[in-house]
């Protein structure tokens, strides 16, 4: 098949400096998507004890399950939206320009949700909520396009191990989440005089804000270098039909001299203009957009439901929780986060940088699902009988929550996030990615929400009563096998191919094999 030289050199090219400086700063914005999102549900803990000891029983200091819901799915929507919008807007305006959009999105939403007028509940909550969802919009477009801008400089050889690298950085993230809000809390516990009956309002009320601002930071630090990353080659010359700047722009990211990559045709091969989501579109890529949507979506129920399950080891361990002040119990669930991101979370992103191209991305999407699922059936269908009868089980129970957090990151949630950025033509790779994201997020809201709803066996803590922990857990564990069957039968393997070769269906590539000889 006759390819540009420029694209071949970018698929052949040595592993440089360059590579990995590309990883940092395209996966600074992963780190604060992590950091933002998942900060939330130590947040909504602290925004219980400040403005809900008005409750009565065991709901005081207790966030509403409708206000801890809505905190928790406004930022996803937003994400959904995001990765559509933007997902787009990298194809039809350049990745680069795009991408230092939604980076400033989310500074000045993670800013704004620290600050606020307001001095009552309803005002801060919904101001709070608003500014939730201009984070979520920057982080819905950082997904497709960290994911294809790194696509799209790596070379084939190593490409999903950079991909992977860039996506480990959430990893990072939840960790960072869970240590600011341990220090944070830990000065203010020092600092005040709360006790456990009357936390002080004041001081928690800044600390919660304060969290928040924080996560600017790490994405305020690399926008100068997002900026000044020049355009990835393959938009140039695919998209933009200007390959000779491609080659410039490829001189200052590969150590190549620009007459090694003359083109004798500085025009790049004719492409078959057909418009997104038409009949010939769906009949190319249909079934790689519905295969890289519907596991994605699968595996966000499943991931994001997690925080009902923090939830119920925060309970095994920390039994009194009226019994220590607002601090405290922040300062023990991060503690909790800390340890399942260190020893599961992060752990499991190691390996899929390690593993994603010398095993597969089918074969480790299709192992995650699997693992995950006979986790989840470990954990559910003795749940009533055995993990909640005695405190030493919460041993085993964690281990079997931290398998089940590895494998997805050693599994499908890693994969998913690659496969997009390999599967399509150019000028729809970002958009294809986002439209896989946005649906996965989705699932995200069904696994975050939906689930945390359906969970309570009877009426508690505001939650009226759903099917119950055991019945929840053997679903999201059904969840994880359609995973790996969707996998087994729609997904197509990308491994070590240039991603010119990626996006034509098989059958194309290999009659172009034999009339190219």
């Amino acid at each position: 098949m006759a390819r540009l030289k420029v694209l071949s050199a970018l698929d052949t090219a040595r592993t440089q400096y360059y590579h990995f400086k590309a990883i940092i700063i395209a996966g600074m914005g992963l780190f604060t998507d992590a950091y933002d999102l998942f900060s939330i549900t130590l947040i909504i803990k602290i925004i219980g004890r400040i403005y809900y000891g008005d409750r009565h029983g065991d709901n005081k200091y207790q966030t509403p399950p409708v206000v801890a819901s809505a905190l928790v799915a406004i930022a996803l929507l937003g994400t959904a939206i995001g990765q559509l919008v933007f997902g787009r807007l990298g194809d039809l305006k350049g990745r680069r320009y795009v991408y230092g959009l939604a980076l400033m999105l989310m500074v000045i939403g993670s800013l704004a949700s620290g600050f606020s007028i307001c001095t009552s509940r309803t005002c801060v909550l919904l101001s709070l909520g608003f500014f939730r969802f201009v984070v979520g919009l920057g982080i819905g477009g950082d997904y497709p396009l960290s994911s294809t801008i790194m696509s799209e400089f790596a070379n084939k050889r190593t490409r999903g191990s950079f991909i992977a690298a860039v996506f480990s950085m959430q990893g990072f993230g939840i960790l960072a989440s869970a240590i600011v809000t341990t220090v944070v809390c830990s000065i203010f516990h020092r600092a005040s005089n709360t006790t456990p009956q009357k936390p002080t309002p004041q001081g928690a009320d800044v600390a919660w804000r304060l969290i928040l601002m924080i996560g600017a930071i790490p994405a305020a630090m690399t926008y100068y270098w997002r900026m000044m990353m020049p355009e990835t080659a393959r938009y140039t010359a695919l998209v933009e039909q200007n390959v000779m700047q491609a080659t410039k722009d490829m001189e200052k990211v590969l150590d190549i001299s620009i007459s090694e990559q003359a083109e004798e045709n500085p025009l790049p091969p004719t492409q078959h203009k057909y418009p997104l989501l038409s009949m010939e579109f769906l009949r190319l890529h249909g079934r790689d957009l519905f295969a890289c949507s519907s596991t994605w979506f699968l595996v966000d129920i499943v991931f994001y439901s997690s925080n009902l399950f923090q939830y119920q080891i925060y309970k095994h361990f920390l039994k009194n929780k009226n019994n220590v002040d607002v601090y405290q119990e922040a300062i023990h669930l991060a503690r909790i986060q800390a340890i399942i991101a260190i020893c599961s979370t992060i752990p499991g992103y190691f390996f899929s940088v390690y593993f994603i191209d010398r095993v597969g991305r089918i074969k480790i999407q299709m192992m995650g699902f699997f693992f995950m699922g006979l986790a989840f059936f470990a954990i559910g269908i003795p749940y009533y009988s055995y993990w909640t009868t005695e405190k030493e089980h919460n041993k085993g129970f964690i281990v079997l929550y931290g398998l089940a957090f590895f494998f997805a990151n050693f599994g499908p949630n890693t994969t998913t996030f690659i496969v997009p950025a390999e599967l399509f033509p150019a000028r729809f790779r970002s958009t294809c990615h986002g439209i896989s994201g946005a649906v996965g997020k989705v699932g995200a809201i069904i696994g975050s929400v939906g689930f945390l709803w359906a969970s309570h066996k009877e009426e508690e803590e505001g939650y009226p009563k759903g099917i119950g922990m055991q019945v929840s857990l053997i679903i999201l564990g059904g969840v994880c096998i359609v995973g790996m069957l969707v996998t087994f039968f729609f997904t197509r393997e990308t491994m070590g191919r240039s991603l010119e070769e990626n996006e034509i269906e098989p059958l194309q590539i290999e009659v172009e094999e034999f009339n190219y000889g």
